[in-house]
C-alpha cells in the first residue's frame, strides 16, 4: 500500500498536467502548438540540459557509466528494431524510429525528477541527450530518406547537451546571474512538455489502434528488456539503472509523429502509435516504477 501511494505521488503530476492540455483543447481553448513546441525544443529544453549538466553533483564515473551504458542501449535496440521491422516486411522509414525513440523529453525528464529529485533528472538528462543526438541524426536521416546526419550540429538541443558537457569536464560554471536566467527558463521545460504532449494527443485522429497497440506493447518489451540487460551489463547503480530503463521504456515520442507528417511517412499509422502507447503507459509506468524504486 505504502509502494502504491508513493508511486501515485511521483506519476500523478505528470498525466494531470498531460491531461490538462488534453482538456484544454476538448473544451476549444487555442493552443499554438508549433509555437509552444519551438520555445520548448529552441530555448526551454536546451537551457534545462546546460544548467542539468553544468550544476549536477554526481560523481564522474558514475555519469560515465550511464552515458556509455545508454548509448549501447540505443545501439542494440536500433539493430534489433531494424532487424525486426526487416524480417516483418515493414517500411523501415514508418517503424523504426518511433519504436526506438521515446518520449524521453516529455515524460521522462518529468517522471526521472518527480521520482528521484535532482539526481534522477540529472541521470534522465543524460539518456535524453543520448537521444537527442541519435534521433537528431540518424533519426531525421532515417524518416526524411537521406541527407546529411550532421545536421544535428545545428540543433539547440545538441549544442546545450555539448556545451553542458563540456562545463562539466572542466568544473566551469557560469556567472551567478546567468545561471540563475538559465535556471528559471529551463524550469518551463517541464510543465510546458506535459501540458504540449496531452495537446498533440487532443489533436491526433488515429488509425488502426488495433495494430497501434500490439505494436506499443512489442515495443515496451523489447525497449524494457535490451535496457534492463545493459543496466545489469554496466552495473549501474540502483537510481542511474530505474532512470535508464523509465526513459528507454516510454512510449512513442509525439516528435515522431510531427517528423513523420513533415517528412510524408503515414503520419496517421504513427499518431495511432503516439496514442496507444502513451494509453498503455499509464498502466505500465507505475508498475515499473513500483519494482524500480529503491
Amino acid at each position: 500500500m505504502i509502494i502504491f501511494a508513493t508511486v501515485l505521488e511521483i506519476v500523478a503530476p505528470v498525466f494531470i498536467l498531460a491531461s490538462i492540455g488534453f482538456i484544454w483543447v476538448k473544451a476549444g481553448f487555442e493552443y499554438r502548438l508549433n509555437f509552444v513546441t519551438t520555445l520548448s525544443m529552441t530555448l526551454a529544453v536546451p537551457a534545462l540540459i546546460f544548467t542539468s549538466l553544468m550544476e549536477t553533483k554526481i560523481e564522474t564515473t558514475s555519469l560515465s557509466s550511464l552515458l556509455f551504458a545508454s548509448i549501447a542501449a540505443y545501439g542494440v535496440l536500433t539493430a534489433a528494431v531494424w532487424i525486426g521491422v526487416k524480417l516483418l516486411k515493414k517500411e523501415t522509414s514508418v517503424l523504426v524510429a518511433p519504436i526506438i525513440f521515446g518520449n524521453t523529453g516529455n515524460l521522462g525528464l518529468p517522471l526521472a525528477f518527480f521520482a528521484f529529485g535532482q539526481v534522477g533528472l540529472s541521470y534522465a538528462v543524460i539518456v535524453f541527450a543520448v537521444m537527442a543526438v541519435w534521433s537528431f541524426t540518424f533519426g531525421i536521416w532515417l524518416v526524411s530518406g537521406g541527407g546529411s546526419i550532421f545536421k544535428a550540429l545545428r540543433e539547440p538541443i545538441v549544442g546545450a547537451t555539448l556545451l553542458g558537457a563540456l562545463f562539466l569536464w572542466q568544473g566551469w560554471e557560469t556567472p551567478v546571474f546567468m545561471t540563475n536566467a538559465l535556471r528559471l527558463v529551463g524550469q518551463m521545460a517541464i510543465p510546458l512538455m506535459l501540458i504540449t504532449l496531452g495537446v498533440a494527443v487532443a489533436r491526433m485522429s488515429p488509425n488502426r489502434l488495433g495494430t497501434a497497440f500490439a505494436i506499443s506493447i512489442i515495443k515496451f518489451v523489447i525497449c524494457t528488456a535490451i535496457a534492463w540487460i545493459i543496466g545489469i551489463f554496466f552495473t549501474l547503480e540502483p537510481i542511474a539503472f530505474a532512470v535508464l530503463v523509465i526513459q528507454i521504456a516510454t512510449p512513442v515520442a509525439v516528435t515522431s509523429y510531427l517528423l513523420a507528417a513533415k517528412y510524408g511517412r503515414q503520419s496517421d499509422d504513427i499518431a495511432g502509435l503516439v496514442v496507444a502507447s502513451t494509453l498503455l503507459s499509464v498502466g505500465y509506468l507505475p508498475l515499473l516504477l513500483a519494482v524500480l524504486l529503491p
